[in-house]
């Protein structure tokens, strides 16, 4: 004889039992019908509870501990010898069947197999609801991470919007466009630090500045980083040392000017162009482009000129850079602005790109001959020393920017330049001014092709005056400003 595990009816035989557990189950105390056998023993636990003090809950359905998915009942760790041993006529392995020829059915949760759809269905039922409490855990668990998630990348968009704004503040005080003011300003703070360390006297500040305001206000430069002589200087020494020279080329005569007070770390580019300018006005060719600047101009004024050129319509592109506004601020400059400026006093130039190494290192021979062809032509003899009618070179690269005044060619064919740079000194500059200098001091000016291995090197030459209908076509053709690529 049998028995009902759920409502302890005595059943003769275990086909007996699956077609009771078939039917709609009923309570053997009461009657009542239940849904399914989860539902009756809910019932039973409900409206006929075992003796005990009030509250008490039956032991085998403890909190925490697994149910039978058939009966239950409380299991504890012994679920599966539970199931086994009170409901094993209901399981089968999987893929057999029963020995009659009844069909099995396999839990798709857990494998489990049983005789009865019914009865797996509500064993299904059971798995569900545990999934459905579990799923809202884990939906509060997603939400958890994604506000966290969210959370972080707002941090971490927050931290890149930081950065970017210092690292762009960082390029406007490399560039000079923070709005910490220019010339006058860097002039009067780095005057101020000299009297604070006892390197200059408050009597020699106040001359200094009285005489910075006095040049400002008539837009000229006061000449005191100024040397002058040097290519005469070197026009002598060549001809008369130096064995291992075969032949060298030099520009027209050039001032040498350098960085002060008011323009150290962001003044070459300006710099560059006083020495340029310089040789212009000493060449009579230029007299009536010039005519409006004989003297030459402090860096404000150029800054001032440069502006000029923009509004006239000169480089647009370059102008919307520096908001079309360089006076009054510590703004580099480059080939595009000196091109922009040279073409507006309708003076003949054009910028040449060497864009990328053409030699072994890293080096630009290219650049090299390319000087050597420009001072040549129309240069060729067999003096040692030629004092050609060129001016000087403006020489821009990423950083710095210098002037090449001429070119050596060695007995061995090597080619060297002889290059102006705004961050010598003039105390070293006078050097090469002396009678007995034994050439030491050329090194200053020397540079060979191993010497130049930036990425890139761009050049503005000076060739000619412009007719008033060439500068407006130059000035057109500036809206896209282009260059000579070499190579």
């Amino acid at each position: 004889m049998l028995v009902c595990d759920v409502c302890g009816q005595a059943l003769s035989s275990e086909a007996a039992v699956r077609r009771h557990l078939g039917r709609q189950p009923r309570c053997p105390l009461c009657g009542a019908a239940a849904p399914g056998c989860d539902e009756l023993r809910r019932h039973i636990e409900a409206a006929h509870p075992e003796p005990g003090p009030p509250g008490a809950r039956r032991p085998e359905l403890a909190e925490g501990l697994p149910e039978c998915p058939f009966c239950g009942e409380a299991a504890g760790r012994e679920l599966e010898a539970h199931v086994r041993a009170r409901h094993g006529h209901l399981l089968g392995g999987p893929g057999t069947d029963t020995g009659d020829g009844e069909q099995l059915y396999e839990c798709p949760m857990c494998s489990l197999t049983c005789t009865n759809i019914q009865i797996l269905e509500e064993h299904v039922d059971l798995h569900l609801e545990e999934h459905s409490f579990s799923e809202g855990g884990n939906i509060r668990d997603l939400e958890l991470a994604q506000r966290l998630q969210t959370e972080e990348d707002k941090r971490q968009r927050s931290e890149e919007e930081k950065r970017e704004r210092e690292e762009f503040k960082k390029l406007q005080r490399q560039y000079g466009l923070d709005n910490s003011g220019g010339y006058k300003q860097q002039f009067l703070k780095n005057m101020e630090r000299e009297v604070d360390r006892g390197m200059m006297q408050p009597f020699e500040y106040h001359k200094r500045k009285a005489d910075m305001m006095e040049c400002l206000a008539f837009g000229i430069d006061d000449g005191k980083t100024k040397t002058s002589g040097v290519i005469e200087a070197l026009c002598k020494y060549y001809q008369n040392e130096n064995k291992d020279v075969r032949h060298v080329w030099l520009s027209t005569g050039v001032d040498h000017f350098h960085s002060s007070l008011g323009d150290r770390g962001w003044g070459c580019g300006y710099r560059n162009f006083q020495m340029l300018l310089s040789s212009l006005l000493q060449n009579s060719l230029y007299n009536d482009c010039l005519r409006d600047t004989t003297l030459i101009p402090s860096i404000p004024k150029i800054q001032s000129m440069i502006e000029d050129a923009w509004r006239e319509g000169f480089d647009p592109h370059g102008a919307s850079h520096f908001n079309n506004r360089l006076h009054g601020s510590k703004a580099w400059i480059g080939a595009c602005e000196i091109y922009s400026l040279l073409t507006s006093l309708r003076i003949k130039c054009q910028i040449i790109d060497f864009h990328k190494p053409t030699g072994p290192m890293g080096t630009h021979p290219r650049l090299f001959e390319w000087v050597l062809r420009y001072y040549s032509t129309d240069n060729e003899g067999g003096a040692k020393v030629v004092c050609t009618p060129k001016p000087p070179i403006y020489l821009q690269h990423q950083g710095h920017s210098r002037t090449v005044v001429g070119i050596e060619e060695k007995k061995n064919k090597t080619l060297c330049l002889l290059l102006f740079d705004p961050g010598c000194p003039s105390q070293e500059m006078q050097k090469l001014l002396k009678q007995n200098s034994d050439g030491t001091s050329l090194r200053l000016l020397r540079k060979f092709v191993g010497s130049l291995k930036e990425k890139q090197y761009q050049i503005v030459a000076v060739d000619g005056v412009l007719s008033l209908e060439e500068k407006a076509a130059r000035c057109h053709a500036s809206r896209v400003l282009t260059s000579e690529k070499i190579p």
